[in-house]
């Protein structure tokens, strides 16, 4: 009997190929997408998604989806908190494993393990150390469609934002930037592919810039969706991220 487990959802890229590898590989029964979203903004974290949205694409998936809100700029304690809170109730429902897209860092992938230890639940990272140019051009080839929704302007400008990932995107990123924004360059919504049953039709509305401070205080926390990453050096984080709207048909 394969063991259950909850997919942690952002509905970008990463997380589509992930869940995509996971089918293939049948190794475990997926039982339900999980996504923290912004409780003040009723949108994906960091990705700035419309729930609408999101409700569509996992139903264009084929999975349950469940949300947990996350108020704005929560302390560590308060994200864990609520993040454990849905788990203890999934564990409770027979999940032994908990899914990520994660590629390559290592801090954020040991933080996660030990996180789920702590709830006797074993992570499952089925992109770990592949490289990010060639599972980028995977994700592509294998058909599917995805926009850029966020874009960090210490890495890319405001042109970057709304753009379809395709070969001429690949081609276009400047060298510092990862292929598949593993630094949180950038973040995606896809909207078809092979997990797909019918895609997710979606108009571009307006691109907005929004900046973001946040003091490092101790237990602050830096997360997209469920991505959490303390940041404790003394500096003030200052960014700008442009964000691309997206509205449901």
């Amino acid at each position: 009997m394969k063991e259950k487990a909850i997919f942690n959802w952002s509905g970008g890229k990463d997380s589509s190929i992930a869940l995509y590898k996971t089918i293939k590989e049948n190794q475990l029964d997926v039982m339900c997408l999980l996504t923290s979203i912004s409780k003040q903004y009723q949108r994906i974290s960091m990705h700035g998604v419309r729930m609408d949205l999101l409700d569509k694409q996992a139903n264009c998936i084929g999975l349950p989806l469940i949300k947990v809100e996350i108020p704005e700029m929560p302390t560590m304690e308060v994200y864990e908190d609520a993040m454990a809170e849905v788990l203890k109730k999934l564990i409770n429902k027979g999940a032994s494993v908990s899914i990520f897209g994660d590629i390559f860092l290592d801090d954020l992938k040991k933080y996660r393990e030990d996180k789920l230890a702590e709830l006797n639940l074993k992570g499952s990272f089925p992109l770990w150390k592949l490289p990010t140019k060639i599972l980028l051009k995977e994700f592509i080839d294998l058909g599917f469609k995805t926009i850029i929704t966020c874009v960090n302007e210490k890495y890319l400008d405001k042109s970057f934002s709304g753009r379809i990932i395709d070969d001429g995107f690949l081609a276009d990123l400047p060298e510092n930037v990862d292929p598949c924004g593993e630094n949180g360059e950038f973040h995606t919504f896809v909207f078809d592919g092979p997990i797909f049953k019918e895609p997710v039709h979606f108009t571009k509305g307006e691109i907005v810039y929004r900046k973001y401070e946040q003091p490092p205080k101790k237990n602050s926390s830096n997360y997209d969706c469920s991505v959490t990453k303390e940041k404790d050096d003394g500096k003030v984080y200052d960014s700008g991220f442009w964000y691309c709207d997206l509205l449901l048909g």
